[in-house]
């Protein structure tokens, strides 16, 4: 499986298997529409500008790159836009994905890897989150992810096509190269807003909500560092390849930290002791969410290199440093 099309390949997450991939020798084409990637993240192989949902397009880029192989990045993740605007969502991360599918299977490919979400378990009955918790998404967001999951399975079924949806947690931190990072326009991950706030970019830190029944009140979350699920995707192709049948794994360290952790530690890194504001919660925030990573450990062998709060905020840092010099 040599050749891959990585559609959403220059965006935060998409650019890092990209730059992993290119290290690894795979022949790479990152197809993306720019709404939320950067030309400057893509490190390896050719950069197509076009919307998975663009069928005439997508099955163009197909015929002429031949891929074994789809990864596919490209969506909308906001989940407070997602609740104001949910007809965005579902037509660009469910519609668009299920016509980037059906391109595909037009054009003799019939391999994917799918780029889930945590959202999908809504608020968990028991923690940590195994695969098998029922699907109960409780915003737009986490609904169109599911939506994605439930085609794959009916499709899969009926069609032939192999496919192995990634549900991440919490991802951060940035390649410890410092060549690429996060880069949205506007951040909502707590650990970007954090830094960005001891930049100066923000005058302070919200906190949302502190009477959780956690240890110091707040939130629960399990971040992991995101060359880790690069090499997580790495290792889901070689398993689609190998068994060439479907499965489904968390990707997550299988431990959290709270948001007041998450700061102490982002004002240990930056040595700036930046304001933060203790306001109301949310709507529809899981007091926890951590991951039950045993599946992925077991059947894919991944060994994550890099499970650790100080390493993850220091390599955000870097890149944070960076990137508002550029």
């Amino acid at each position: 499986m040599s050749r891959v099309m990585v559609t959403g390949g220059a965006g935060y997450i998409g650019s890092h298997v990209v730059k992993l991939l290119g290290e690894y020798g795979y022949d790479v084409l990152v197809y993306d529409d720019m709404s939320n990637g950067n030309p400057w993240a893509v490190l390896y192989g050719d950069l197509v500008e076009g919307n998975v949902g663009d069928e005439g397009k997508v099955s163009k880029v197909l015929k002429e790159f031949s891929p074994d192989i789809v990864l596919h990045f490209a969506a909308f993740i906001q989940v407070n836009e997602s609740v104001n605007d949910p007809i965005k969502y579902y037509e660009n991360n469910t519609l668009n994905t299920l016509r980037l599918i059906k391109t595909m299977l037009k054009n003799g490919v019939n391999k994917l890897i799918f780029s889930s979400t945590a959202a999908v378990y809504g608020i968990p009955s028991d923690l940590p989150v195994k695969e098998e918790h029922p699907l109960s998404p409780i915003n737009p967001y986490g609904q169109s992810k599911t939506f994605v999951e439930l085609m794959l399975k009916d499709i899969s079924y009926a069609m032939g096509l192999k496919y192995i949806s990634l549900r991440y947690f919490n991802v951060a931190g940035a390649d410890p190269e410092c060549k690429i990072g996060q880069a949205y326009r506007e951040s909502t991950h707590l650990i970007t807003r954090a830094l960005k706030t001891a930049k100066g970019e923000y005058e302070k830190l919200q906190i949302f909500g502190t009477d959780y029944p956690t240890k110091d009140g707040t939130c629960i979350r399990d971040y992991i560092h995101v060359m880790d699920l690069a090499e997580a995707h790495i290792l889901a192709m070689e398993y689609l390849n190998e068994y060439n049948k479907g499965n489904v794994f968390n990707c997550g360290y299988g431990h959290g930290f709270t948001v007041k952790e998450v700061v102490d530690m982002a004002k240990e890194v930056t040595r700036v002791d930046f304001l933060v504001e203790e306001t109301d919660r949310r709507e529809g925030d899981p007091p926890e969410l951590v991951a039950d990573s045993s599946k992925i450990k077991r059947e894919l062998e991944w060994k994550p290199k890099y499970d650790d709060l100080e390493f993850i905020i220091k390599t955000a840092w870097e890149w944070e440093k960076k990137f508002s010099s550029q």
